[in-house]
């Protein structure tokens, strides 16, 4: 059994280090732990620390390409390199190393595909109270949108099977967090969580630069995921509020053109008839494009299931 802990790093010369003296050496069930250090175009001596603590892989991205194709890259690497489950942890030592052992239990014991370590949110010395209730909301919608009971859903600290690896198709740059859970949960993979310790704090999160810009990105992310995963249930809530108000407004027509005893003398009420038909268009466009979304993903899932067959053949001759 082969584990490959990957590490994405950006200008990360600080922190790696202690990151990596703190990544164990043996762990019981596993054969063989690699360390896969991913430079997202650090600038800095990022990966000559790597070299100097002896790392087994480096994959230079050349430029920074985001955290999500980081960690995309580095999951094909893991797969090319005969991995059959891989650890994502950051680089800037949040997370403890001793903990891994945690992550891969369940997946060793066959009750998992994914493992999800969680941060003690509510505990968190470090976590303001305004952060707590964003954390927890924002786990709390994942849950929803992926199906599953993950309880920390921004934790990066995380297992994946081989199996679950081939299945991952990153589409987002922000952040790969949120996709890879709701991949996991739509695609019916079994996702489970730990309790996981943290460290103190060594620096401030490089996916954002302030709390506006975090809930902009994670909204606008989870809107992008909400409508490629379950375009037809985000349509049709969409058109819901003009299918009622077309009901109201035509009812309304109707009552006052034929229900009403008498009618006011050259009134027609062509108003009311002119905003019925423009909602009835518009909830129609809001279906049609449900229907075509749900077409689309039903391309976009035969499409993934190839990629999937390929990855799994390539790994085979390997």
């Amino acid at each position: 059994m082969k584990l490959i802990i990957q590490i994405p790093c950006l200008n990360e010369e600080e922190t790696l280090g202690e990151t990596l003296r703190d990544l164990p050496r043996q762990i019981e069930g596993i054969d063989t732990i690699e360390v896969l250090v991913i430079d997202d175009g650090s600038t800095d001596r990022t990966t000559q620390v790597a070299k100097d603590h002896g790392v087994d892989h480096i994959l230079s991205l050349g430029t920074n390409r985001g955290l999500a194709t980081a960690f995309r890259r580095g999951v094909d690497y893991a797969l090319s390199q005969g991995a059959d489950i891989v650890i994502n942890t950051d680089a800037d030592n949040q997370y403890c190393g001793a903990d891994i052992s945690k992550l891969v239990a369940p997946i060793l014991n066959g009750e998992a595909d994914m493992v999800i370590g969680c941060r003690p949110i509510i505990d968190h010395p470090e976590f303001t109270p305004f952060k707590k209730a964003l954390q927890l909301t924002g786990s709390w919608s994942l849950r929803r949108i992926s199906k599953t009971r993950a309880r920390d859903a921004a934790s990066g600290f995380r297992a994946f099977s081989r199996e679950t690896c081939r299945r991952i198709f990153i589409h987002t740059r922000f952040s790969y967090c949120m996709e890879t859970l709701i991949q996991a949960g739509n695609s019916g993979l079994r996702v489970g969580s730990v309790d996981i310790h943290v460290n103190p704090k060594s620096r401030d999160s490089r996916l954002f630069r302030s709390i506006p810009e975090y809930l902009w990105k994670s909204a606008s992310t989870m809107l992008a995921m909400f409508i490629l995963y379950r375009p037809g249930r985000f349509f049709a809530v969409l058109a819901t509020p003009f299918l009622v108000a077309s009901a109201v407004l035509g009812f309304r027509f109707l009552y006052l053109v034929y229900g009403m005893e008498t009618t006011e003398l050259g009134r027609t009420h062509m108003p009311s008839l002119i905003l019925f038909a423009v909602c009835v268009i518009i909830a129609a466009l809001l279906l049609a494009l449900g229907i075509l979304g749900e077409l689309v993903k039903s391309l976009r899932r035969l499409v993934e299931e190839v990629l999937y067959l390929q990855r799994r053949n390539s790994a085979d001759r390997l």
